[in-house]
């Protein structure tokens, strides 16, 4: 089965799309370390690079060998920068539809009415279907009704927020997601097959989730990988904290030492993984004390963050660290697409093969071993012992402790704006 693909990125989506048995049949990017990375990985996809806006429609069905109503799907995940909650938590408000960088939307709707693919998935931020702040959404469904009028088709569309831990993906990362059929068939949205161990029973159908063990704890403690070192002001802080702990563990209402107020920094500010929960959201461009960091108080490596992405085994990368968790952090987990592509296939392609078990899922990896011992107080940090203002605001969350499995705990509580040093 063939799919066109929009800003490809590294691949996540088409990596997923591909173990579901689909074909990459023309794929558009503009960022040149992209394309090089696709290049590299996959030869054989039908690469166009540059702005989608100066590509047509035409010349995407032309690098793809097919004509309009032929692809079998069109994916992509329009760069999100409009609906980024990160946006709005410091800026106090998203430009979403006034920020120039929205027209990635306009230019989705285009290529999908000019190509008439049999069905659709576009990816994007949860920040998109906001209560009140949802103009992307709504911008796009009334475009794909206008697509139905002047194209004859009858697109309908289905959108949900997902959290791909809760699709066995070894990471909390939310997405919302917009699915549709040219022919009107409705798009039923999988239930999820994983849960925390608090919700799990022996009478559920869902496993526990996968978790940053399952996912790397195969791959060597201490990689042969440069750059790997946490630098910075607090970098030699990390040793200190607990595995699946952030800087609230030293405050007042944490075990350590008083050094920072309560909500006064970024939730991954000094986050670590635990071995037995999901990693927390692969971060894009992380600052140098941004999680999550491995419990061996380093960054990850980008074999464990491809890992932690459910991406293909044995990708290569001719680029510097910094590019690699740029594609890697702006990628959705390839486990996520393989669920959604094999749905696709299912209801709304008539599908009947059968194509066995999930392709991109990790091993459950046990015994897991016991969390790594805490360092002591560096000298230096001493002096910062004492009494911190907390966060003036209760925000949106409790002060209770989080896991990765609580719902509350898949969103970023962004609550102040972040703190540099």
């Amino acid at each position: 089965m063939t799919a066109i693909s929009l800003y490809t990125g590294i691949g996540g989506l088409d990596f997923g799309f591909e173990a579901a048995g689909f074909e990459t049949a023309a794929a558009v990017e503009l960022d040149a370390v992209a394309c090089r990375t696709v290049r590299l990985n996959r030869p054989e996809w039908a690469l166009l690079e540059g702005d989608i806006h100066n590509i047509s429609s035409e010349a995407i069905l032309a690098k793809a060998g097919l004509r309009a109503g032929e692809p079998d799907v069109l994916i992509g995940g329009p760069p999100c920068q409009p609906f980024s909650k990160s946006s709005y938590w410091v800026n106090g408000d998203a430009l979403r539809l006034d920020d120039p960088r929205a027209d990635t939307l306009t230019a989705y709707l285009r290529v999908l009415r000019d190509t008439r693919p049999k069905a659709f998935l576009l990816e994007n931020v949860y920040g998109l279907v906001y209560k009140g702040k949802d103009e992307g959404l709504r911008y796009l469904l009334e475009g794909i009704e206008q697509i139905n009028r002047e194209a004859g088709t009858r697109y309908t569309v289905t959108w949900k927020v997902l959290n791909a831990a809760q699709y066995g993906v070894p990471q909390i990362r939310e997405r919302a997601f917009l699915i549709g059929s040219r022919e009107g068939i409705p798009f039923q949205f999988p239930a999820p097959t994983h849960c925390s161990k608090s919700e799990f029973s022996l009478i559920d159908a869902r496993e526990p989730f996968r978790t940053a063990w399952d996912a790397i704890g195969d791959l060597p403690r201490m990689p042969n990988e440069s750059s790997l070192a946490v630098g910075g002001k607090w970098g030699d802080l990390l040793p200190t904290i607990p595995e699946g702990q952030n800087y609230l563990w030293h405050t007042a209402r944490g075990g350590g030492s008083q050094l920072f107020g309560w909500r006064t920094r970024y939730w991954s500010f000094l986050l670590k993984l635990a071995k037995d929960q999901p990693s927390w959201t692969i971060q894009a461009q992380p600052g140098s004390a941004i999680g999550p960091f491995h419990w061996c108080n380093r960054k990850l490596s980008s074999t464990e963050m491809c890992r932690l992405q459910t991406f293909p085994e044995g990708l290569e990368f001719d680029c510097g660290r910094t590019d690699v968790q740029r594609m890697l952090g702006n990628a959705v987990p390839s486990l996520l697409a393989e669920v959604l592509a094999r749905e696709i296939r299912r209801q709304l392609l008539r599908d009947k093969s059968r194509l066995g078990p999930l392709k991109l899922i990790p091993p459950v990896r046990s015994p897991v071993p016991k969390p790594e011992p805490l360092g002591p107080l560096p000298a230096k940090y001493r002096q910062q012992i004492g009494d911190h203002a907390d966060h003036p605001g209760e925000g949106r969350f409790s002060a209770r402790k989080k896991s990765p499995g609580d719902s509350a705990a898949t969103e970023l509580p962004l609550l102040s704006a972040p703190t540099v040093d």
